[in-house]
């Protein structure tokens, strides 16, 4: 029998109420025991005295890049950056080559994930191809594995297409997570349309690009009562979009990312590709939106729209592809630009990013109650550190904190009662 002990954490659960110093017990990969002093003479002992135990990090906005871009990442090493930020599930994007349009890649992906060091969900396609042409058989894609639903990279531009999609999705019982982006506005836009764009001579996106989207999804989900979730949402009058369909009733939920919180259009200043991302960085009355959609329930979770590309790809800042990896720095964003401002309480982030995004995908995670599964993350939530893009653990460096002090440090991660990321050197 697998036994493992963590010793004198500071316990913090986001599904439930409890935030106290205490011990946790897993056995054969489910939580057997929390809280208070507890014995057990044949465990493996972690000494977790001075750190936080907290539900392992469930991101529901990954790329993982295979099958097809694994020059970027794949799946094994996709999840072994998730360990070390803490991540122990996430749900993987559909715009791969080929696309994961089919029954045979979601189960392929399913299967090389078996041994990675987080629990791979599938989102798959909406359309075939992700051309917005005609719908796959979302049936199947469910029946061979798939929780959810998407083309991100790019929306369903055909209306009907999407409208049909929710309807049945509906049915099915699957999250359908939509990439809103009005592609005739944003067309060859690379950066926020603004003063920066102005300054730097680059063509923009306008806000409206995300915001019209953002309408459409929300009209289609009002008109006929269906859920929709809006990803990386990053615009000020999207926020406002959101929050006014919940008080009418909309079943409408939301996620942002980190860089949207922390972070603005004045990064690009630098010419420096990294920066890029769709949706891009927007302007401080954005950021400072986004930050009050999170404070007042308008945006549900955290996830962080991870998105490696190579070096070469990013060297060219007009024509490299847009993304950011984030999964190793989200945590440490979330304390440094909220918790530490004293923005959101730790409980409340942690909620952001674990039982928020596991309530709303379905899936058993987000929690330390006794019978979970044992995915936690212990981290030191007053660490400081600077993030070293040489140092991460997956493929790519485009990371959008790079050089960045944060505060919060993952010192060890467990999924499924199994240690996957031990940080070296620990104190």
């Amino acid at each position: 029998m697998d036994r493992l002990l963590i010793r004198g954490a500071r316990i913090l659960d986001p599904s439930g109420t409890m935030d106290e110093t205490g011990d946790i017990l897993i056995t054969n990969g489910a939580i057997t025991a929390v809280g208070g002093k507890i014995s057990c003479e044949d465990a493996e002992v972690i000494d977790a005295r001075g750190l936080a135990a907290a539900p392992g990090l469930v991101d529901m906005h990954v790329h993982l890049r295979d099958p097809g871009f694994t020059e970027k990442e794949d799946i094994l090493t996709g999840c072994r950056a998730a360990a070390a930020g803490g991540v122990t599930s996430l749900l993987c994007m559909p715009n791969t080559n080929p696309a994961v349009d089919t029954p045979e890649t979601v189960r392929d992906i399913l299967e090389k994930a078996r041994t990675a060091d987080a629990r791979v969900y599938v989102a798959a396609a909406i359309t075939k191809g992700l051309k917005s042409e005609e719908l796959n058989d979302l049936a199947a894609l469910k029946e061979a594995g798939a929780i959810a639903l998407s083309d991100d990279g790019r929306p369903v531009v055909n209306t009907l297409l999407m409208a049909n999609a929710l309807r049945l999705a509906a049915e099915l019982k699957m999250r359908v997570v939509s990439h809103c982006e009005d592609l005739f506005l944003s067309q060859g836009g690379k950066i926020n349309e603004g003063a920066v764009s102005e300054r730097l001579g680059v063509k923009g996106v306008p806000a409206a690009a995300e915001d019209c989207g953002t309408a459409r999804e929300i009209a289609i989900a009002a008109a006929y009562g269906v859920p929709v979730h809006i990803c990386h949402v990053s615009t000020k009058t999207s926020v406002a979009l959101i929050r006014d369909a919940k008080r009418r009733g909309v079943r409408v939920t939301a996620e942002t990312a980190p860089h949207y919180f922390a972070l603005t259009e004045q990064e690009l200043l630098s010419r420096d590709a990294d920066y890029r991302m769709s949706p891009p960085l927007r302007a401080e009355e954005d950021r400072l939106a986004v930050i009050e959609g999170l404070r007042d329930g308008t945006i549900d979770a955290i996830a962080t729209d991870h998105a490696p590309h190579t070096p070469a790809e990013k060297a060219d800042f007009l024509a490299a592809p847009n993304g950011s990896v984030g999964m190793e720095t989200s945590l440490a964003a979330g304390i440094t630009y909220l918790v530490n401002r004293q923005l959101l309480t730790l409980t409340q982030l942690l909620s952001l990013m674990s039982a928020a995004p596991a309530a709303l995908l379905g899936i058993s995670a987000g929690t330390l109650k006794v019978g979970a599964p044992a995915d936690l993350v212990l981290f030191d939530s007053c660490e400081s550190w600077t993030v070293d893009p040489d140092r991460l653990h997956g493929k790519s460096r485009n990371a959008v904190f790079k050089g960045k002090e944060l505060t919060g440090k993952v010192k060890k991660t467990v999924c499924g009662g199994k240690i996957v990321f031990d940080e070296p050197n620990r104190r």
